[in-house]
């Protein structure tokens, strides 16, 4: 997870990783949490809100960019494999939230002694139970090419896997809010680094909608940095590696 980290693109809303495909992008309006678990001992907790902003899943990553930027919150991005305990509640009244809990990425602008930020995101125009439902796929998919990855001995940070997009289409917002069809098995992907930086590919769900000039001028205030968070490779491949010997622990 990190703060401010994305490179913003005026034309496709963020600049692709390499090989990277937004699979959904979230309606206007989404809002994002992130804070300290309750449980926190900690005098310096975690607390960020923006009320107006787009989320959007690729085959590598979360990305949230709000509808306004400041100069403390500008954009924020998490691993896919980061993300644990995700889950949808639906209350009786008011929209539906997508919540869980965050590994921060160190250097990724969260404090150090953070070993997990909770994250909640609300869908007041909805989408809530597509967007879980693509990143379980994504996730689901993602952690078996590591596995295969894994058994083959290509663990190091460039053979990453990300989701398989053959398998994986792109989520179409055509208002009907019907899931995504059945995947077939996933494959490894073993040439496609999930942390390389590349132009921008496609930006058919990836522009955020209505940024009127005021939020454009705000955005060219704050310009983002120019490369990924220190250590996101080495971090992303130490962090996936470690999540997946403590599941096989469990299994055994």
């Amino acid at each position: 997870m990190s703060i401010n980290w994305v490179m913003l693109d005026k034309n496709t809303g963020f600049v692709r990783l390499n090989g990277e495909k937004v699979l959904f992008t979230s309606p206007a309006r989404t809002t994002l949490e992130l804070s300290s678990p309750s449980s926190y001992p900690g005098k310096e907790p975690i607390s960020i809100h923006c009320s107006n902003g787009k989320a959007y899943l690729t085959n590598q990553r979360l990305v949230y960019l709000p509808i306004a930027s400041t100069p403390r919150f500008q954009s924020f991005s998490a691993p896919i494999l980061n993300l644990q305990d995700t889950h949808v509640t639906a209350p009786f009244f008011g929209a539906n939230v997508f919540a869980g809990i965050l590994r921060p990425v160190p250097g990724g602008n969260i404090p150090p002694h953070h070993a997990f930020v909770e994250i909640k995101m609300t869908f007041k125009e909805g989408g809530a139970f597509d967007f879980s439902s693509t990143y379980e796929r994504i996730k689901e998919q993602m952690t078996q090419a590591l596995d295969i990855a894994r058994e083959s001995g290509r663990t190091g940070a460039g053979d990453l896997p990300a989701a398989d997009l053959e398998q994986l289409p792109a989520y179409e917002e055509n208002g009907t809010g019907s899931p995504l069809p059945p995947l077939a098995t996933a494959q490894p992907s073993s040439n496609t680094p999930i942390s390389s930086q590349a132009p921008a590919q496609d930006a058919t769900h990836a522009a955020p909608g209505g940024e009127s000039n005021e939020n454009a001028e705000a955005n060219q205030n704050y310009p983002p940095p120019n490369e990924p968070p220190p250590g996101y490779e080495e971090t992303q491949a130490a962090t996936v590696a470690s999540d997946l010997e403590e599941n096989i622990r469990r299994l055994s």
